[in-house]
């Protein structure tokens, strides 16, 4: 029974044009865009921008269709073998089970009849449908047809390759050597306690030393690197529209409705042919408060949302993996909900990818603070980002180190990703995992000077909960990559290798190792004890200090240097207080290698939206 007799109208788009939610232009393009993506026209018109979903119900309902709760009715399981949810995704329609010899279906439109005849073909029953708003009917087809794709997002990389997930955060050989370790140097203090303490205190001050010279080094030769990798303005103007790839823009989010309306300004913002934007937004199965924020959103989205069924880990590259399910885009990037990209930048990694040599297949842009002159955090962190991407991605890009990846604006050749595994579900900081990996398989990452804004952390507890997750993934990434050095020298090299120490290794290294080189400095310099000349030889001794002062000079002139670029002037003074920010990375960094020991998959939410600026200054 579809109640057919109750239809005034033989499809959707002349129901919308009789109530006056679409003209007939609107109505053409939309049908010319649900054929070029495959989908029903009913999801090309929510998710292309062509009608606000409150809108829709409005005139839904008040045409005698009035959405049921169809997220409480029971599911059949044995559905799920019948049909395949990349069909009824596409449809936008989900079946859900048998009550009075008739089969349940969910759909958000009361004229579709070819999909509702082909469901009755494959199920070999009547069809009753039930109308429901097209977030709910995305809701119970994900929840009860996606399970085994997000099993897959969860599992895929670790089913592949045991050994390159972080899945397992100490190896049983690591745990050895960790112990074997630890009783050497015990046996060690107690048997030769000075020679001991002299070689643990030159082994700290080299690795310190090590790492922030290297950093220097990068900042350095990043600076001096014409950015060759630019794209032009011609370079741009010469790309024709029609033969552009299509691209899928993820969208991970996570009770993030405040950002929702601010995002789909900034998407409509993007030099980009609308037609060939594939915007996924993820939500987890149980945001309730991202759909009720899209429910309620009462002008058109330019994106599709996209319900991830409740998998342990809850992260955002399980997330992500789940989106590469629903996509055949050529490029794919990721933004987090409150970016604002360069509005061209698209087009210029399209146009960058042309120029690259075929492996490369990353394309890295620069992240940056829209809201940099709030408070001292977000000073702080608008310089440290400033340093990290305009000079030492750069640097590394020059001296052919792998590049760590950031969390957004990192532009994929969508075959290669998938060839990769995507993304590591069980690592925090999975950006930085794909970036050696992606170099550990012979491909390469480009760097392009476009700018991706975002909002700076302001309050101390948020960066906090925020960087320890970020210093977490780090040590993941680097015990990965180290259960075997050998195989890890053979695919990278020497240099790739003592790169990847320096700078994974090397960051969370000196942020444990600072606090400790202060409080002894700290020590010597108030109270001068006797017991120093003892267990601090005047070279060691020396050796430390100059390194704690000359490494805190080094990071305060790359700081310092690191405004130049953007010409954020203003902030020149605050790079004199390095020192105490760093402080604030070092309680971070325990924070991190505590929940590695006791919570090493646990996902820190950082909170989004609390800033007061909204527009980016450039």
């Amino acid at each position: 029974m579809r109640n057919n007799e109750r239809r005034l109208f033989t499809n959707i788009d002349q129901f919308l044009i009789e109530n006056g939610l679409l003209t007939d232009e609107q109505a053409a393009d939309a049908k010319r865009v649900a054929a070029y993506h495959n989908i029903s026209l009913i999801k090309a018109l929510f998710n292309f921008g062509f009608i606000a979903r409150p809108d829709y119900a409005r005139v839904i309902q008040n045409s005698g269709y009035p959405y049921q709760p169809v997220r409480e009715i029971s599911f059949d399981p044995e559905l799920r073998d019948q049909f395949d949810i990349q069909w009824l995704n596409r449809q936008l329609i989900a079946p859900l089970c048998v009550q009075n010899g008739e089969l349940l279906v969910a759909g958000c439109d009361p004229f579709e009849v070819n999909t509702i005849d082909e469901i009755e073909q494959i199920s070999g029953l009547p069809v009753k449908l039930v109308i429901a708003s097209d977030l709910d009917v995305m809701w119970v087809m994900h929840k009860n047809y996606g399970i085994e794709n997000v099993r897959r997002a969860v599992f895929e990389l670790a089913d592949r390759d045991r050994e390159r997930s972080a899945m397992v955060s100490f190896t049983d050989s690591q745990l050895i050597i960790i112990a074997l370790l630890a009783g050497i140097t015990v046996t060690a203090l107690f048997l030769w306690p000075v020679p001991t303490v002299v070689v643990i205190n030159f082994l700290i001050t080299f690795i310190f030393f090590g790492s922030v010279f290297f950093k220097f080094f990068l900042a350095i030769v990043g600076s001096t690197v014409e950015m060759n990798k630019t794209v032009t303005q011609q370079e741009i103007d010469l790309l024709i529209e029609e033969e552009l790839p299509l691209y899928t823009i993820q969208l991970p989010v996570y009770k993030e409705s405040e950002v929702v309306r601010s995002l789909v300004r900034r998407l409509t913002s993007l030099d980009y042919p609308r037609h060939l934007l594939d915007i996924k937004l993820l939500i987890e199965e149980d945001d309730d408060m991202t759909l009720d924020a899209l429910r309620d959103l009462d002008i058109p989205a330019i994106f599709e949302p996209l319900v991830v069924p409740h998998h342990m880990p809850k992260t955002k590259p399980k997330a992500c993996n789940y989106g590469l399910y629903y996509t055949s885009a050529e490029y794919l990037t990721i933004y987090d909900a409150e970016d604002i990209p360069d509005s061209d930048q698209l087009k210029k990694a399209v146009a960058l990818f042309k120029k690259l040599p075929e492996d490369h297949v990353i394309i890295q842009c620069s992240l940056n603070y829209f809201n940099r002159s709030e408070n001292f955090l977000t000073r702080m962190f608008t310089m440290e980002y400033s340093t990290w991407f305009d000079y030492m991605l750069p640097g590394l890009d020059k001296v052919k180190v792998p590049i760590p990846l950031g969390g957004t604006s990192n532009h994929f050749k969508y075959k290669i990703l998938m060839e990769l595994g995507g993304w590591d579900p069980f690592n925090v900081t999975e950006d930085a995992d794909l970036g050696i990996r992606t170099y550990a398989r012979g491909y390469k990452v480009g760097v392009l000077d476009s700018t991706t804004f975002e909002e700076a952390n302001k309050a101390p507890g948020n960066w906090i909960r925020q960087r320890s997750r970020w210093i977490k993934g780090y040590m993941q990434t680097w015990l990965v990559h180290m259960r075997h050095p050998v195989e890890l020298i053979r695919t990278i090299g020497w240099k790739g290798f003592l790169g990847f120490q320096l700078f994974i290794g090397g960051t969370f290294m000196t942020f444990l190792l600072y606090p400790i080189l202060l409080f002894l400095f700290m020590i010597y310099l108030i109270f001068q004890p006797e017991v120093y000349n003892r267990f601090f030889p005047e070279y060691i001794l020396g050796f430390a200090l100059v390194n704690l002062l000359l490494g805190n000079a080094l990071i305060i002139y790359i700081t310092m240097m690191s405004v130049y670029k953007r010409k954020y002037f203003e902030l020149i003074p605050y790079a004199l207080l390095n020192p105490f920010y760093w402080l604030f990375h070092s309680v971070a960094a325990y924070k991190g290698l505590w929940q590695l020991i006791t919570k090493p998959f646990y996902w820190e939410k950082t909170t989004h939206g609390i800033t007061d600026f909204n527009k980016p200054k450039k």
